[in-house]
């Protein structure tokens, strides 16, 4: 019987890669985060940082994921603002909050939520209040049970609000609910 391995405590973990002189392994660590999906520089960068690699070599291994074009802010932002748009709509707020957790330049949040508002015609469009409607029709059968209108209306304004619309986009949508017609 052999005897049990002792695991390897996370404070060892860090010195062990602390100590790591090889930029072609922080190249791999990075890459291996970016496999489950795209993320953004300033996560790629916390994440090995935090795991214990030394700063030149995480700037080096960054700027050569950048070259390979596995690190991009911008269409990780622009991704990250579609699939939002597609499979969890959210109001302006949040998106720029949760861009900003990730790590974007508020410059480039601010131009990507304006093509956003233009639309691809070059028109203005109100893509929060199509992504509030989105939102009140995958909830249409729940908000459906609830008989009194204005409860129905209240529901779907409070459900509008936690996912980050504004107000005013809340009280329009929230009164299409109980006047569907007026769409």
């Amino acid at each position: 019987m052999q005897p049990a391995r002792r695991r390897e405590t996370i404070a060892e973990r860090r010195e062990r890669r602390a100590a790591v002189d090889d930029p072609d392994v922080v190249l791999a660590a990075g890459a291996r985060f970016l496999e489950a999906r795209s993320r953004s520089v300033a996560e790629v960068r916390r994440r090995l940082t935090g795991a214990g690699y030394r700063p030149a070599l995480v700037d080096a291994a960054i700027g050569r994921l950048l070259e390979l074009g596995m690190l991009d802010d911008r269409a990780f932002a622009e991704a990250w603002i579609a699939s939002r748009d597609r499979a969890r709509p959210r109001g302006e707020r949040v998106l720029r909050q949760e861009l900003i957790q990730k790590g974007i330049d508020r410059a480039l949040i601010n131009e990507l939520l304006e093509e956003r508002r233009i639309g691809d015609e070059g028109e203005a469009t109100e893509p929060d209040l199509h992504a509030a409607r989105r939102l009140l029709e995958r909830n249409e059968r729940s908000l459906a049970r609830v008989a009194d209108p204005r409860q129905r209306r209240a529901r779907a304004y409070a459900l509008l609000a936690r996912n980050g619309f504004d107000p005013d986009v809340c009280r329009e949508v929230a009164a299409e609910v109980v006047a569907p017609e007026s769409r």
